[in-house]
């Protein structure tokens, strides 16, 4: 096989040894043309679909999934390297999102009756049309299904522009719609570079956008939407805070902390990437992380011993060490790592930041790997502060015995979600967003299933009825 450099062109290539292994050629103007007008056309119909036949479709997809999650899931490892582990439990979740919308989606789009003085009012949750999606690559199946799920079964059609790195997840994804008995055309999977997205946002057919993705992505689309008056929800990343409180069981605290950050080789919105402890157990709590990484296993994503995966592409192993190499430029400590590994693949090794303080770029920034920063505090009240210094408010944590107490750090917290006594996780049942430059907008959960309608208000009355 070829060894290449990670380009901006569209293919898979293994980040576990930096093997190009399939190629796509992007889609021409007339062919994305064509695709929106095949969803567009798509809506007129799938729109007046019952939500008991959508739901037919999305349980159809679920269960597929469910039965080819080894399959999905190692294709998933081989575009963007994450554990296989961590990739098939990815095809699980995702399929349990399908679900519950195809569960709960009539119930929650139901008219709902308003108190009115005379006569009768109620809303109707319509769909509105075709939707952009625009996803990153380090969840390839989940961040596809966090915006299918609830806006097929409120009646949109979407059209998908996935990370260029994952392109055979983009297409197997539209691949198990079309084999569930999704209407062609009510789901489409789209190959264009990166920098054609803006331009296809302002496309009359197109009705709202969901990006997932960075800053720069989020803020270039959202200008492009709000010039059309186009509605759009953004996820754009955090550096959530995990703020260990006085009475904890350590080991536990030390273990969960790690274990979070480590996870997808600390390519997570929502990975817990500031660690605050108290002063008086900064030492002992290092010391702790530092035997839990003794026992990091950093290898073969696809084997099932391994821990800690390759980054998922080359650019993005190189822009973690110089970020990690900026840190200790400006005077934190690299207690452990901070460097490239002697082997092929895009690896970086596990590692420990120390001594961060507010005048480095580490403080404000989100590292998108396995750095795991360690800050401490004298009091609650700077434990909050640190958590709250940054611009990103996403995610965060917090740890301790005392749950009421540990409720009122929460309180505090400015974020979009908090976890008392684990990492920010994932669940059908729960809201997914943030606030700040984390963005706006929420995905699961009810919540997530009323951001692409149109909240329709339908009266009934008089002509000289008083409101």
């Amino acid at each position: 096989m070829e060894i290449i450099k990670q380009t901006s062109s569209i293919k898979t290539v293994n980040p576990y040894n930096n093997e190009l292994v399939k190629e796509f050629a992007p889609m021409t103007d007339i062919e994305l043309a064509a695709i929106i007008d095949k969803a567009d056309k798509a809506f007129a119909s799938w729109k007046n679909q019952s939500y008991e036949e959508r739901a037919k479709v999305m349980h159809k997809v679920a269960s597929l999934m469910r039965e080819r999650k080894e399959e999905l899931g190692k294709l998933a490892t081989l575009e963007m390297g994450k554990l296989i582990s961590e990739s098939i439990y990815e095809v699980e979740l995702s399929a349990d999102i399908f679900d519950y919308y195809a569960d709960k989606a009539a119930e929650l789009l139901a008219d709902k009756p308003l108190e009115v003085k005379n006569g009768e009012a109620f809303i109707s949750y319509e769909p509105i049309g075709t939707i952009l999606s625009i996803q990153p690559w380090n969840f390839p199946y989940y961040q596809i299904t966090r915006s299918a799920a609830s806006n097929l079964m409120a009646g949109n059609t979407m059209v998908l522009k996935h990370a260029s790195n994952v392109p055979q997840c983009a297409q197997l994804m539209e691949d198990l719609f079309i084999k569930a008995g999704l209407p062609v055309g009510v789901y489409n999977n789209i190959f264009i570079p990166g920098k054609e997205i803006k331009s296809l946002v302002s496309n009359p057919k197109i009705k709202a956008v969901s990006l997932t993705g960075s800053e720069l992505a989020g803020t270039s689309i959202a200008s492009a939407a709000g010039a059309k008056a186009k509605k759009v929800t953004l996820e754009l990343g955090g550096s959530d805070p995990f703020i260990v409180l006085d009475d904890v069981d350590i080991d536990l605290a030390v273990k969960t902390a790690v274990d979070g950050r480590m996870w997808n080789a600390g390519q997570v919105c929502v990975s817990p990437k500031r660690v605050i402890v108290p002063e008086k157990m900064k030492a002992a709590f290092l010391a702790k992380v530092k035997d839990v990484f003794a026992t990091l296993k950093v290898g073969d994503p696809m084997d099932k011993e391994t821990n800690v995966a390759p980054l998922s592409t080359e650019a993005a192993a190189n822009d973690v060490i110089a970020q990690i190499n900026k840190a200790a430029q400006q005077n934190a400590t690299i207690v452990l790592g901070g460097k490239r590994m002697d082997r092929k693949g895009a690896f970086v090794e596990p590692t420990i930041i120390t001594d961060i303080t507010s005048e480095m770029d580490a403080f404000h920034e989100e590292i998108f790997g396995p750095v795991f920063m360690l800050y401490s505090y004298k009091d609650i009240d700077e434990a909050i502060s640190i958590a709250n210094a940054t611009k990103f408010g996403l995610g965060g944590t917090v740890f301790g015995n005392n749950i009421k107490k540990a409720v009122e750090v929460a309180r505090k917290i400015d974020t979009g979600m908090v976890y008392i006594n684990h990492v920010t996780g994932i669940a059908p049942e729960l809201p997914f967003g943030g606030t700040k430059n984390s963005g706006f907008g929420r995905e699961q959960a009810p919540m997530g299933i009323y951001e692409f309608v149109n909240e329709k208000l339908i009266r009934t009355t008089t002509p000289k009825a008083i409101y």
